[in-house]
């Protein structure tokens, strides 16, 4: 017990970590605060969470209508499950009315697991980032996240859509890959010794496969990246990965209580991916990215172009930390532009925690030059000025 509260795991770095996700939760609340006060229960809401409430009472699995002539239909082609069950979990804990009768109680219970969600990606993006690129990475895309008006409002469920968990997942399964592949090399048992990292992998393919179907993507890029990490190791690397498969189906199974007609009927009509090539040539898609982009942070328009322009200018900065983030949020944001429809807009937000993490590691490795206190500087000012402005327009709400 005393070896696990050491200053490695609770020092000063999580102290500061543990200080801005506290900022970040109570502008989620506040915005929640604001937004159930001003708005009426969207029907949408209701009829997700009465879904997941029929699932945990044993009427039917949430998503997939069970074939009968008054069921009204095919299968939810986006979500499994567990987008459902997910939103419902407060209510059938705590055995609230499924009805909108006390609309501001409701709407706090529903908006908790979306606060826990957007607390632990942040915790993962800082601690990914820190082990990246050393306190200074962790600070700064943490720093980001907290501040930024998408995580914020996507967390208090204020005119968006529930796909943080769909993010969190994402953004835990390619890390997660990435670490089991450099353990690779390690001279022990290979299956064995990475059991948690295997299960945390599979766990995180079915958060983000479960809550929005187009990311089943993802077990395409962890196997790239764990056949390109470890090319002396491909047999393990496919075993592992095998493995985590195996694990994220046996998850996704459980989402929908081991009923595996109706699995095979949502799986039959999900929508994995829906591509438009015409969406390349729409500047209604590109005004859809740029919106994006700058709801994730309006400092993206000053820090990403730079960033990007380091990263091609100055070899130092293109290591893999720096690529791989880099590479996955372009994938994410491609795949944005070519599915216009729902299953495409999961991948902007997902796109968003990538970026964050490619920011922080150029500037931390800019940190690190003999102009580094300059570029502390100017960095302390525009993110400290783009901060205030983020309390102050949440205060006018």
């Amino acid at each position: 017990m005393t070896s696990f509260f050491n200053r490695e795991r609770f020092g000063k770095p999580q102290f500061l970590a543990g200080a801005l996700l506290l900022v970040f939760l109570m502008q989620c609340l506040w915005l929640t605060r604001v937004h159930l006060r001003s708005t009426l229960p969207a029907s949408g809401d209701g009829l997700r969470i009465q879904a997941g409430l029929d699932q945990f009472a044993g009427k039917q699995v949430a998503g997939v209508p069970d074939g009968g002539e008054t069921d009204g239909g095919k299968p939810d082609p986006d979500h499994s499950p567990l987008w459902y069950i997910i939103s419902a979990a407060p209510r059938y804990v705590s055995h609230a009315p499924a009805d909108n009768a006390n609309f501001s109680y409701a709407g706090w219970l529903d908006r908790v697991p979306y606060f826990i969600a957007g607390l632990l990606l942040g915790a993962s993006l800082w601690y990914v980032a820190r082990r990246l690129y050393s306190n200074a990475g962790g600070y700064l895309a943490l720093f980001l996240y907290c501040f930024s008006p998408a995580m914020i409002r996507t967390s208090a469920l204020a005119g968006s859509q529930p796909e943080l968990h769909a993010a969190w997942g994402a953004y835990g399964a390619i890390f997660t890959a990435i670490a089991v592949a450099h353990t690779l090399y390690a001279p022990r048992e290979v299956v064995l010794w990475n059991w948690r990292r295997i299960t945390l992998l599979g766990l995180s393919l079915a958060m983000a496969i479960g809550t929005q179907f187009s990311l089943a993507v993802l077990v395409v890029f962890t196997l790239a990246l764990l056949l390109y990490l470890a090319p002396e190791r491909r047999g393990a690397a496919m075993v592992i990965w095998a493995a985590a498969c195996t694990v994220a189906l046996v998850v996704l199974s459980s989402a929908y209580f081991f009923h595996f007609s109706a699995l095979w009927r949502s799986l039959h009509h999900a929508r994995f991916i829906e591509f438009s090539t015409g969406a390349f040539a729409f500047s209604g898609s590109y005004y859809r990215l740029a919106q994006a982009l700058h709801g994730a942070s309006p400092t993206l328009a000053f820090l990403l172009p730079a960033a990007i322009m380091v990263w091609i200018f100055w070899r130092r900065a293109r290591y893999f930390g720096n690529t791989s983030a880099l590479l996955m949020a372009v994938a994410c944001l491609v795949l944005g532009l070519a599915a216009p429809h729902y299953s495409g807009q999961g991948f902007l937000l997902v796109a968003v925690p990538f970026l964050f993490t490619f920011v922080a590691g150029v500037f931390a490795d800019l940190i690190d030059t003999r102009h580094g206190r300059h570029i502390r500087a100017a960095l302390y000012g525009l993110l400290g000025s783009f901060a205030a402005w983020n309390l102050f327009t949440l205060a006018r709400l």
